[in-house]
């Protein structure tokens, strides 16, 4: 009897502290998921509402309530969980990362060529084409994140502040995601005399962040319009978008075509590879240069990046004449080595006889003519496209050949 006492007595002390714990843990989770909303609440963004929204809902690309692409992307959810646990031990640098600091003196002189780029890092571009400055994807924090305290950190200053910057005619965004829509940098520019030009659905987040909205352009696919004499083509891509697990494909994503007096260049935004790739270059096209994304990739994903075999094969589809690789070199979003995605474009490039630039962060290449090889990152190993290819789904009866 005595003994039976005491074993209930056991359990009754037992369950008691289990049900503590269980508060206690419970209770930090909510705490902890009430900081993250509170902390990146704005960073967040806006829904769109109202005409915005019907906008939205006569779009070609709006099925069921949200965006989608002709072709739907395919992923491979178990390979996604176990490429984390094979990442390469070089996914980010282990010393500092050559750039080049940018003299805002530079801008004061037009390339002689009528068309100039200027790599900033990852997908963040200023382009100088035919007396116009185009600035692609702006990120200037130090996380493509929500939060200051944690998410991907740039791994270098930008090359050229946001306080030095030329003036500019018009400002692109692709998509929402964070690595490409940055709620700080937007806050720091939002006074500038210049035209924001986004896809469906974005315009809520920049307005909502204090960009006036009639300063702010949105366009569906295949929608244009003009800054002075430079027009801008809003082309389509393949991707997603979202900021939050409850917003996923809320806005629409996208790529851009500009269309010079004398040049015209290609910016792909985030995509995988699709056939419309070929209706870009027969209608807009050719292209000048073509800056297209060649990071992030992984084979359980391969229509949310295109790769850089893929990314020469784009390249050629949207007759382009120089390429520019963009979309790598700033943070670490995937499992392949940091300095992979180059070397696999060059070999892809020399396969293909394509003309490719290799310009470090902060340097201004004019394309015209073979711009100089600059290799200035380290030799590090990395994984051969045939080894690991990136095979976008969907492409039906395309002909795409290799890069």
């Amino acid at each position: 009897m005595r003994l039976g006492v005491t074993l209930g007595s056991m359990r009754r002390i037992v369950w008691r502290w289990f049900k503590r714990l269980a508060l206690a843990a419970g209770g930090s989770i909510a705490l902890g998921l009430a900081i993250f909303v509170v902390s990146g609440w704005t960073a967040f963004g806006q829904r769109a509402s109202g005409e915005r929204r019907a906008r939205m809902e006569r779009s070609a690309q709006w099925q069921g309530g949200a965006f989608e692409n002709p072709q739907p992307l395919w992923n491979d959810v178990w390979g996604s969980m176990t490429g984390m646990l094979s990442a390469s031990e070089h996914t980010s640098p282990s010393a500092p990362v050559p750039t080049e600091p940018v003299d805002p003196a530079r801008f004061q002189t037009p390339p002689p060529s009528g068309l100039r780029v200027t790599w900033l890092g990852h997908s963040t571009t200023l382009i100088e084409i035919d007396g116009r400055r185009v600035l692609t994807d702006p990120v200037f924090s130090a996380r493509a994140s929500p939060l200051t305290w944690i998410g991907p950190e740039r791994w270098y200053a930008p090359p050229l502040p946001l306080e030095k910057m030329p003036p500019v005619d018009a400002v692109v965004i692709s998509h929402d995601h964070y690595d490409h829509l940055d709620q700080p940098t937007i806050a720091a520019i939002k006074d500038w005399k210049t035209a924001f030009v986004v896809p469906l659905g974005v315009a809520a987040h920049l307005e909502y962040w204090g960009v006036p909205a009639e300063r702010i352009v949105e366009l569906d696919w295949w929608e244009r319009t003009k800054v002075g004499d430079l027009e801008i083509v809003c082309v389509p891509a393949r991707h997603a978008s979202g900021r939050t697990v409850i917003d996923m494909n809320a806005t629409l994503w996208a790529g851009y075509a500009l269309l010079g007096t004398k040049h015209h260049a290609y910016f792909s935004g985030d995509t995988g590879l699709f056939p419309g790739m070929a209706e870009i270059g027969e209608k807009l096209g050719p292209f000048d240069v073509t800056m297209i994304e060649v990071g992030q990739y992984h084979r359980a994903w391969p229509d949310w990046h295109i790769g850089p075999e893929q990314a020469l094969i784009a390249h050629r589809m949207v007759r382009g004449k120089v390429f520019f690789p963009i979309h790598w070199g700033l943070f670490e979003l995937a499992a392949h080595g940091w300095t992979e995605p180059m070397e696999r474009a060059l070999a892809a490039a020399e396969k293909s006889g394509a003309v490719i630039v290799s310009a470090r962060p902060g340097r201004s290449v004019e394309t015209a003519g073979t711009p100089a090889f600059d290799r200035w990152w380290p030799d590090e190993p990395w994984t051969p496209g045939e080894r690991d290819p990136i095979v976008s789904t969907k492409m039906g009866g395309t002909a795409v050949g290799t890069p």
